[in-house]
């Protein structure tokens, strides 16, 4: 019930500001404002419903150190998009052209605010953090990395694999982020850094959803076992590597900081007595 009350507003909140930016995403302005609006909104309502749901001060998404700590996420998500754009423009599979539209990465500013805000407030915000609370860090990390990578199955050009890629590079890595630190704050910038470093900034292809004109006017070409494809960089090894080292490092610090939840003695019963019927 508790999952429901606080995944319920926030999806709407995600539903509604998603559909408005998508009809307005021609115009860069409206876009622009309206996604950073619907990020705005959407805080707040996860807020509102973590008090109302569970009696208790939002800390995960308190307002203290929310500049810093998403300005780290911010350029460790570019930076990690970056060392994957480098790693295929060495092979040749990657080319810059020119200057692309400043207009046009404005845009997906406002648009990749609204998606990498939503998508944290669910997935680590609420399904992450509940589930964790019942099944722990590990298995709460496995489950909802996989119905975050399946999500993207929806997009036009998804795959399999860049469902997969998904999963461990972000799904993972993401939860493990917000787990080393207990504040949405960080994986929100995370996210918004990879997002905006992958549409507006280098104008690749994002997980299926075609390329974006970004500030870049570039060409990807080569073996989609490298490059991603049609479904884009994220689905490249060096994404899943570089995803998968940066989820190590970021459990080493939950761990290190005792932030890691073991699973709950009563569900740790409930499992092993189904196990032995």
């Amino acid at each position: 019930m508790r999952l429901l009350k606080q995944l319920v507003p926030v999806a709407l909140v995600a539903f509604a500001g998603g559909t408005v930016v998508g009809v307005v995403q021609g115009n860069a302005f409206l876009t622009l404002i309206l996604g950073v609006a619907t990020a705005v909104l959407a805080v707040f309502v996860y807020g509102w419903a973590v008090r109302w749901s569970e009696r208790r001060a939002p800390v995960e998404v308190a307002g203290k150190g929310a500049v810093p700590a998403v300005g780290r996420g911010l350029l460790i998500g570019i930076g990690m998009f970056a060392a994957v754009i480098v790693n295929l423009a060495f092979l040749g599979y990657y080319r810059v052209d020119g200057l692309g539209s400043v207009t046009g990465a404005a845009g997906l500013l406002g648009f990749m605010a609204a998606a990498a805000v939503t998508e944290e407030l669910l997935f680590r915000g609420v399904l992450f953090r509940i589930v964790e609370g019942w099944a722990g860090t590990w298995i709460a990390l496995v489950l909802t990395g996989l119905v975050f990578g399946l999500m993207h199955l929806t997009n036009e050009h998804a795959n399999l694999w860049g469902a997969i890629a998904i999963a461990i590079e972000a799904g993972g890595m993401l939860a493990a982020a917000y787990a080393a630190t207990r504040t949405l704050w960080l994986p929100i910038g995370l996210h918004f850094g990879w997002n905006f470093a992958a549409a507006g900034i280098f104008s690749t292809e994002v997980s299926g959803n075609g390329a974006s004109q970004g500030l870049l006017h570039s060409v990807t070409s080569g073996p989609a076992l490298l490059t991603g494809g049609d479904f884009g960089p994220e689905a490249s090894p060096y994404a899943v590597v570089f995803g998968l080292a940066l989820t190590v490092v970021f459990l080493w610090l939950a761990r290190r900081r005792g932030n890691l939840v073991p699973m709950r003695r009563d569900a740790r019963a409930d499992a092993t007595a189904t196990l032995t019927r």
